[in-house]
């Protein structure tokens, strides 16, 4: 991915996979807080500093593979308000990918309704990071959505799984993540992660750009 962009596409890239890891790792953390759990809080990962969540690994990834991740938030579900502790558990994983989906809607939202109100007259270096950062963050969202240890499908999965398949997935979830990421390097899974990105884009793309039809010409 990166060895195809210019130097002036790379000097975009960078700042739109920051901001979508940074971003990402904040959702989950706000959504724990407001559940409660202050863990993030305290482990001073509730900042709008990438320093604190970014994994110099999974960063590297996201800029080569459009794939990757950063350091884990903290979540203690213990400390959740909530009686249901799986069901918290799912609400703070579900954070992350829907904060991405929301970022990717409103900038695609935006390249929209600027394209409209401008007659198709952009700056190009405004296209690029529009496009970019919304392709990011469906990729970046849509990846893990995928319920396997430790993406955060897996937490979302966790309400709808019986105890016993919840504490296998739990104790096994090293593991199970060492085999998925076999498994996504072989290249084997680039059809079915393809597939359901291509479904949550086309839905992202058309209701973005139907509400930028909209607004476009409320001008």
């Amino acid at each position: 991915m990166l060895f195809h962009y210019s130097i002036q596409e790379i000097a975009l890239l960078v700042p739109c996979v920051l901001l979508a890891l940074m971003l990402h790792e904040l959702a989950h953390g706000w959504a724990a807080y407001l559940l409660g759990d202050e863990t993030a809080k305290e482990a001073g990962r509730l900042s709008f500093n990438p320093l604190r969540h970014l994994d110099p690994i999974g960063t590297l990834c996201m800029l080569l593979a459009g794939v990757g991740w950063a350091k884990p938030v903290p979540v203690n579900p213990n400390r959740f308000h909530i009686r249901n502790r799986k069901f918290g558990v799912a609400l703070t994983g579900a954070a992350g990918p829907l904060c991405n989906f929301i970022l990717a809607f409103v900038s695609l939202l935006a390249y929209g309704v600027w394209m409209i109100r401008s007659g198709g007259e952009m700056p190009q270096s405004a296209v690029t990071a529009l496009t970019m950062f919304a392709g990011l963050n469906i990729g970046l969202g849509a990846f893990n959505l995928i319920p396997v240890p430790p993406l955060d499908g897996s937490r979302i999965l966790l309400p709808f799984l019986p105890d016993k398949a919840a504490l296998f997935l739990h104790r096994y979830e090293r593991y199970i993540g060492m085999v998925f990421f076999l498994l996504l390097i072989t290249d084997l899974l680039d059809g079915p992660i393809g597939a359901v990105r291509g479904a949550i884009a086309d839905r992202i793309v058309a209701l973005a750009f139907g509400l930028a039809r909209l607004l476009g010409g409320a001008a």
